[in-house]
């Protein structure tokens, strides 16, 4: 049994309950001397007034001749005290397992671990109670993100970006017990060499895709959910050069690019915004395409186009900003422009059929399409925009599914394309191998 099992949950609470008045009232005495003190602050008092507390404790356990902790329980008990007060409360020791990939609970004591070998176990409880759950979660919705997130019978879902870069979704007054789900995003920073170790792509795929983006060509992202369409994106996204400005668009921050300044020193990340109690405030992710373009990007990358930031995007990336990327939700690299067309017929510019395509084809140059299994993710498709046809957007398969569904080499890169890609590094020998270079 670990000392994480052993602690004394409701001694937790009670420090926590203590330690937040006794914090409380020293910042308000520090502020009445004209003292204010940063979050680092906060924190650096919490751990004093923690260490305080705990060394009163042990004082009278010893003059009442009870147990005295070891000091592998005091520190488990001060770092369960401070993660309630500053960090993820009993789901905190989850995030800081790093073989740890998704948790999910349905309800504070039915909780689930996968962890990134394919293992799932069931975990601890991450509460005392469902209501407790709740109030943990609205604390987490108040505290992290660019805005606060309410979590209410009003709002029954919060949809966040953690710290540690993680994705944190619940909900709660639509089902009988509040769920929560939390997808970790292990490849924060990594680049094409790593996808190729990771087996997502091979040789042939990677010189090919760092010359596309080096070369400006517009690039959509296209898989189902938990293919990897974001990993994907951060990997191309290290191919642009350092010196260029990068705008990042997403309904809830997860990319993370402005996270690296050694790789993009000149990111900027926006964050769409709900709507406050009154109805005010919104930001939608198309108001945001639209802000995006008076800032001066080098390049606009939209997270993942889901709605009716199509119609502006597309816009954005036809009229200038070459070099931008999106990702997509689709079920083939065929039918990503069919996905597209029918977010544009629901955008307010309720854009026809034909319209839609034409506007694709003038916007996009090349379609990554990441396939997954139970073995895993990978990418099998990869499409070049040659045209339209009325309602059809003409593509060019220059990488096909081949055996076990990986992309190898299709039809020949058109001469155009080629050349472009050349003066960017393309090894364009490496399309010359039939079965690819997978390792």
């Amino acid at each position: 049994m670990s000392i994480v099992d052993t602690i004394d949950e409701t001694l937790v609470r009670t420090l926590r309950i203590e330690i937040a008045e006794e914090l409380s009232a020293k910042v308000r005495t520090l502020a009445a001397e004209g003292r204010h003190l940063d979050t680092a602050d906060e924190e650096m008092l919490t751990r004093q007034l923690i260490g305080h507390r705990l060394e009163r404790l042990a004082s009278m356990a010893i003059a009442e001749g009870r147990h005295v902790m070891t000091q592998d329980e005091e520190d488990e008990l001060a770092r369960s005290v401070f993660d309630r007060l500053f960090h993820l409360g009993r789901l905190q020791p989850l995030l800081d397992d790093e073989s740890i990939q998704n948790v999910v609970a349905n309800g504070h004591d039915r909780v689930f671990i996968e962890y990134a070998g394919g293992l799932k176990v069931e975990g601890p409880p991450v509460a005392d109670s469902d209501d407790e759950l709740i109030e943990q979660l609205r604390e987490i919705g108040r505290r992290y993100g660019l805005s606060e997130r309410e979590f209410n019978a009003s709002r029954p879902q919060l949809n966040l970006q953690l710290p540690d870069g993680s994705r944190l979704f619940a909900v709660a007054w639509v089902c009988d017990r509040p769920s929560v789900s939390i997808r970790r995003h292990r490849y924060m920073k990594l680049d094409l060499s790593d996808l190729v170790e990771l087996g997502a792509i091979d040789d042939g795929l990677a010189s090919f895709l760092s010359a596309a983006v080096r070369s400006r060509q517009q690039i959509i992202v296209a898989g189902a959910t938990g293919a990897g369409k974001t990993t994907m994106l951060r990997a191309l996204a290290a191919e642009i050069p350092a010196a260029e400005r990068i705008v990042t668009i997403e309904t809830e921050l997860e990319l993370g690019l402005d996270r690296f300044a050694d790789i993009h020193p000149d990111c900027v990340a926006l964050e769409a915004r709900e709507a406050n109690v009154e109805g005010a405030g919104e930001v939608t992710a198309a108001d945001l395409v639209r802000m995006s373009l008076r800032m001066n990007p080098d390049r606009v990358i939209v997270g993942e186009v889901r709605g009716d930031e199509i119609v502006p995007m597309l816009n954005a990336m036809s009229q200038g900003n070459d070099g931008s990327m999106c990702t997509v939700h689709a079920d083939s690299s065929a039918t990503v422009f069919n996905k597209m067309a029918l977010y544009a017929m629901q955008s307010p510019e309720r854009l026809p059929l034909e319209a839609t395509c034409q506007l694709a084809a003038a916007a996009v140059d090349l379609v990554v399409y990441i396939a997954k299994s139970r073995d895993g993710r990978w990418v099998s498709s990869v499409r070049q925009v040659v045209g339209v046809d009325g309602s059809q957007v003409i593509t060019n398969e220059l990488f096909r599914p081949g055996p076990g569904g990986r992309a190898v080499p299709g039809v020949p890169v058109p001469h155009e394309l080629a050349a472009e890609l050349t003066a960017h590094g393309w090894d364009a020998s490496l399309h010359e191998r039939p079965e690819g270079w997978w390792r």
